[in-house]
């Protein structure tokens, strides 16, 4: 297993101190992808140290409750932590790969594309850029439209989060440093009450969490059997799809999600072969002032292009 970064050393862009900010977003960052691209699916249609057993301690708390504890926790973290950053994104989605700079803001988020398939941006695709984010900048009405669509994405995902140390049983399978290793399969006792709770209910995977802060690192999973729709007829997600998310700890006990991956195959109704490939990677976190402004975080964007373009 890859080593997993629990801290790092950043720049910091203005004040280093988070105005709280609606608690959905940060539940939003962690989730939306995997709920988000499994809903389109159904819509068209560790390696570790063992424990030994002299790891007592450990063994008083059951894994189930350690999982319990962990998603309690995070939920609480995440509410009570709204940091503020720039950041980089790679996003490759169905083969189609680009880079983008996101500014976060107590109005919402603010992103600038600033490479397609490894390629800058040509003067039109520039020009087209600007455009779009002169337009969100001065009309804050479509800004809250998104805003609210993702506050309505995150208390869902917010839901399946919830679900987690029900739909599955945990155990102990490893340990390195300060993580813990939990492997889970799905509760047989647990009723699925939507069709997406389904599908994460037919997996099975690890966990990854920190001992001491009780956080989540990494959660990792695929699916153990095929899952149909109203028999098969309106569509299947294949087995062996997979997921990974993963968080790091940029600063002390601040923690953000940096790695999101989703792979899964299957048929939707008329027999439509659909798939999702995704991939999006968050680095070069910068902490940003508490007061930006979309206007502000449109200043800081376009700057930042121009300074990639002198280099």
């Amino acid at each position: 297993m890859a080593r997993l970064v629990l801290s790092g050393q950043l720049n910091k862009a203005g004040g280093s101190h988070a105005k709280r900010a609606p608690p959905e977003r940060q539940i939003h960052a962690f989730c939306w992808k995997m709920r988000h691209s499994i809903t389109v699916l159904i819509a068209l249609l560790l390696a570790a140290t063992a424990f030994s057993q002299s790891d007592s301690a450990d063994r008083a708390t059951s894994a189930n409750d350690l999982a319990r504890a962990v998603v309690a926790n995070e939920l609480k973290s995440q509410d009570a932590n709204h940091s503020r950053w720039m950041y980089h994104v790679d996003r490759d989605e169905q083969g189609k790969k680009k880079a983008k700079e996101v500014v976060q803001t107590g109005q919402g988020s603010l992103d600038r594309l600033v490479a397609l398939d490894g390629r800058p941006l040509t003067a039109n695709e520039q020009q087209q850029e600007n455009k779009r984010i002169e337009s969100l900048v001065r009309n804050p009405q479509e800004q809250q439209r998104l805003e609210q669509t993702k506050r309505k994405d995150a208390e869902q995902c917010k839901a399946f989060f919830k679900m987690i140390p029900n739909a599955f049983t945990f155990s102990y399978a490893g340990r390195e440093g300060d993580l813990i290793e939990l492997s889970y399969k799905p509760n047989p006792n647990f009723q699925p009450p939507s069709r997406e709770a389904r599908v994460f209910h037919e997996m099975e995977g690890e966990m990854w969490v920190h001992e001491t802060q009780q956080r989540l690192v990494r959660l990792r999973g695929q699916l153990i059997a095929d899952v149909k729709f109203a028999g098969g007829l309106l569509g299947h997600l294949e087995k062996g799809g997979h997921f990974n998310v993963e968080q790091t700890e940029l600063l002390p006990t601040r923690w953000e999600l940096t790695v999101m991956e989703v792979d899964m195959k299957g048929k939707a109704l008329f027999f439509k072969t659909i798939a999702v490939q995704e991939k999006e990677h968050r680095s070069d976190f910068r902490t940003v002032p508490d007061s930006l402004t979309l206007s502000e975080a449109a200043d800081m964007l376009t700057k930042q292009v121009i300074a990639a373009v002198n280099q």
